[in-house]
């Protein structure tokens, strides 16, 4: 029997058959967040960005989670694969942001092994608008995720990049996209810096750059650190697939950033 397909035919709204959350909620499977009233210090992902170069798209966030007026971690990881043509970034409550993540790769997986292609990039980031969307109501009392989307294009040969707003709003970006706290920041070095002819470690450098003038700013914003060898979470996503830039390969770049700036 074939099953119903996952999008409907203006690849916009999901149906149940091959979605899991849908699945695991039809059996009560379905995880949920009980929030006690008042005031409470979870720990936030701060800054993220992403830019697009060349040969698709840049994603970085600096490892930084605060709680309150403290750093809860210094070495979070803000970037994940959604599969092996997209990535996807988060800022906000850490805790929630990561399960959010988990289940949209685990969505985009299962629509694959049910209907055997892959869902088109433009039908990702709708979804995922829809799943931030169904996060206002923790929203409201301060629980909240924003994420940035990207991916390679097959159809239009190119990358692509979406931003989210807190109510599940999806919006495209043409060539950078920050959020976060020190997004306002970042966003500003993006818009004095950016260009379209970027080669990669071109991208790279500026991703560094911007993030260290939001940590300049920011601090929630945790900067590159040779001392206790961090550097921030940093990704590609071209036609050849994701790509995940080491530690090794970010770290002579992070030096060279650091000793120019005043």
């Amino acid at each position: 029997m074939k099953s119903r397909p996952l999008m409907s035919e203006d690849d916009h709204a999901i149906v149940p058959a091959a979605s899991f959350s849908s699945l695991l909620d039809q059996h009560g499977l379905m995880p949920s967040w009980d929030v006690p009233a008042g005031d409470i210090d979870v720990p936030e992902a701060t800054t993220i960005l992403a830019l697009r170069w060349a040969d698709g798209i840049l994603m970085a966030g600096d490892r930084r989670a605060t709680a309150g007026n403290l750093i809860a971690h210094r070495r979070v990881k803000k970037v994940y694969p959604a599969d092996e043509r997209s990535a996807v970034a988060i800022s906000g409550t850490a805790g929630m942001a990561v399960e959010l993540t988990k289940l949209f790769q685990t969505e985009l997986e299962h629509y694959e092994k049910i209907e055997g292609t892959r869902l088109s990039l433009d039908g990702k980031a709708n979804y995922l608008a829809r799943m931030v969307r169904g996060n206002l109501a923790l929203a409201f009392q301060g629980l909240i995720v924003v994420p940035l989307f990207c991916g390679y294009d097959d159809h239009a040969q190119r990358g692509k990049l979406y931003s989210y707003d807190v109510v599940g709003g999806r919006y495209d970006e043409q060539d950078y996209a920050t959020t976060g706290s020190g997004g306002a920041e970042a966003r500003a070095f993006l818009k004095a810096s950016w260009r379209e002819d970027l080669a990669e470690s071109d991208a790279i450098q500026l991703a560094l750059e911007a993030l260290v003038a939001a940590a300049e700013e920011d601090a929630a914003t945790g900067g590159p650190d040779p001392k206790r060898g961090i550097y921030p979470n940093m990704v590609t996503v071209t036609a050849d697939g994701y790509r995940e830039i080491p530690d090794e390969e970010l770290a002579p770049v992070a030096a060279t950033v650091l000793e120019g700036r005043p």
